[in-house]
Parts: structure tokens; C-alpha cells; sequence
């Protein structure tokens, strides 16, 4: 479907992409300016800023709410969109500038890098279907919206050590996190999982549930999953008996080709409820921790709850 022209309100995390997005905001600025189209830029001043202005926007009267930042700044915006007290009668509209890290989303959504690529395809304001996720448990008892997806455990270790390293930027953080990570080789939790009638129980090194392809700059966790399926896939490894063969399924990832491993388990369904047995679970959603020590979670999907302007 291709919309009305709108005006488009662009919400910018400067600190996205360890100040690369702050750093596009002339760009940006300039490109909308020459092209003559209505817009206004926000800047966000800290967290939870740009969940609070995508949801008091005029987003489906009139407006298109536009992400400017990484996976953080996208999930508070659709966080934003899809809580709303008064939700607009046709799904929220959203927009992605990924001047992020990792860019995970974008890359699945065929939006570009390339900064002027990017805003050329929001121009053209095609729209499609988007599925989005809701996790309830950890910090979110309520529940907290995602787009890409939710990791529980080793990618999620590998993004807490990737956020440390204040001066290393997109893949090259995640890539050195992997390695602290696997050297650690943490005793997993033993986890409980129910789906769509069915179950598994397994120690697990790494539990993606995900709408998205790619998480964590370079790791394909759900490398067949699609956007507007109504479905969430899901990938598991079970805890191998030595660091060695860790590291040899981790390599699988940046590939996709995990399921060739023994030790992988990956499905697809509407709704996941994971109880760990013994142990805690490490666990985020789009980059947002939701918690560190979890004991349970529960994680469905919401079919075409947003619409895209993709590419």
C-alpha cells in the first residue's frame, strides 16, 4: 500500500550507535529539508524519552513516527505506538533510520546502512505488515513489546559485555563479547519450554525466540524467520559438554547454519512460556534487558500489530 504524504516526526537517540546518531543529525536534517518535506526532528534526552513521545504522538492522524537510533531506540518507539490509551484504528506506523550498533531490525526489514538509502525508502513511504512480540516477566511484569526478537542467555551475556566496551563500535563488540563469553562457560539453566501444545525440557547454553533474522550485529538466530508470518521462531542450543564444541556451534550463527548441530533445536509458534527448573535467566528483548536472573517468562506473538515502511 502506498500512503498520503504526512508529516514525518523523526525521534533521534544521540547517543545511539555510541553518538553516531547524533553525528547523522545534519545529514538527515539536510536531505529532508532539500527534498521539501514536512517534518520535525526530536531529540531524546535519556531512557524511556523516546517511548514517551512516540506514545503522546499523533501517530495515524497525520504523522509517521520515524525511529532514528539502533534496536533500543526502535523498541522504545514501538513500545511507544503500541501502548497507547487511544491506539488509532489501523495499526501504528512506523518508520526505521538505523544509525544504531547493531542495526539487527533494519537489516531484516531490507532497510539499508547507507544513511541516504535509508531515507530514500522512507520517502517512498511503501508500507507492509509487521508482526511484534510481547514478553511479560522480568522487569516487565506488564509485558514489553519487541520487533526482532528476545535472547536468553548467551547472546544475552554477549550483549552485557558488549556494552562495557565503551570504545569499540557494531560487530567488533559483539565478536569480543562472544569470545569472553564462551571462555566463562557458564553452568546453563535447566529450562522448561511449552509451545502451541508441545514441550521440551534442556539445559540451554542460548534460547532465541525472535520475529527478526539477526541479532547482535553478526548472529543469525532465526535465519528463516519472516516479519508478517504470524509466527515467532525459535532456536535453542542445548549445553555442550566442553568450551571446544561451543565455540564450533557459535560459529554456526554468523552462518545460519545451526540447525546442521546436533545439539540445535529451532521451531516456529504463536506463544512460548519458559520456566527455568534451576538456575536464572539472562535475558533481552531488542537489546533491552528484561532480566538477569529470571525464573520465568512468557512470550507470544501479535500478527501485523504494526505497519512498516520498509524496504
Amino acid at each position: 500500500m502506498w500512503l498520503r504524504d504526512n508529516k514525518f516526526l523523526i525521534i533521534l537517540n544521540p547517543v545511539a550507535g555510541k553518538g553516531k546518531a547524533i553525528k547523522a543529525y545534519p545529514r538527515i536534517d539536510r536531505f529532508l529539508k532539500e527534498r521539501k518535506v514536512d517534518y520535525e526532528i526530536v531529540v531524546t534526552t535519556g531512557a524511556g524519552h523516546a517511548l514517551e513521545i512516540a506514545k503522546n504522538s499523533a501517530a495515524g492522524n497525520g504523522t509517521i513516527v520515524v525511529a532514528a537510533g539502533g534496536d533500543g531506540t526502535n523498541n522504545e518507539v514501538i513500545n511507544g505506538l503500541l501502548g497507547r490509551m487511544d491506539p488509532p484504528p489501523e495499526p501504528p506506523l512506523l518508520g526505521i533510520i538505523p544509525v544504531g550498533r547493531g542495526n539487527d531490525f533494519a537489516y531484516s526489514a531490507r532497510i539499508p546502512p547507507d544513511l541516504d538509502q535509508a531515507l530514500e525508502i522512507l520517502l517512498r513511504k511503501k508500507e507492509s505488515p509487521l508482526d511484534a512480540g510481547l514478553v511479560t516477566g522480568g522487569r516487565f511484569p506488564q509485558g514489553r513489546y519487541f520487533v526482532n526478537g528476545v535472547g536468553i542467555g548467551f547472546d544475552t551475556k554477549v550483549g552485557f559485555e558488549a556494552a562495557k566496551m565503551k570504545s569499540i563500535h557494531s560487530a567488533l563488540s559483539y565478536a569480543l563479547g562472544a569470545i569472553i563469553t564462551v571462555a566463562r562457560f557458564e553452568d546453563p539453566p535447566l529450562l522448561e519450554i511449552e509451545y502451541d501444545g508441545k514441550s521440551l525440557t534442556i539445559p540451554a547454553a542460548l534460547v532465541s525466540v525472535v520475529n527478526g533474522r539477526r541479532m547482535g550485529g553478526i548472529f543469525f538466530m532465526g535465519p528463516n524467520a519472516i516479519l508478517d508470518d504470524g509466527l515467532l521462531d525459535i532456536c535453542t542450543i542445548r549445553q555442550p559438554p566442553t568450551r571446544r564444541r561451543l565455540i564450533q556451534l557459535v560459529l554456526h550463527y554468523p552462518k545460519g547454519t545451526q540447525a546442521e548441530c546436533e545439539e540445535t533445536f529451532m521451531d516456529r509458534g504463536t506463544s512460548f512460556h519458559l520456566n527455568a527448573l534451576k538456575g536464572g535467566m539472562a535475558a533481552h528483548c531488542d537489546g533491552e534487558t528484561v532480566c538477569e536472573d529470571g525464573k520465568e517468562l512468557t512470550i507470544s506473538c501479535r500478527p501485523r500489530a504494526l505497519r512498516l515502511i520498509g524496504g
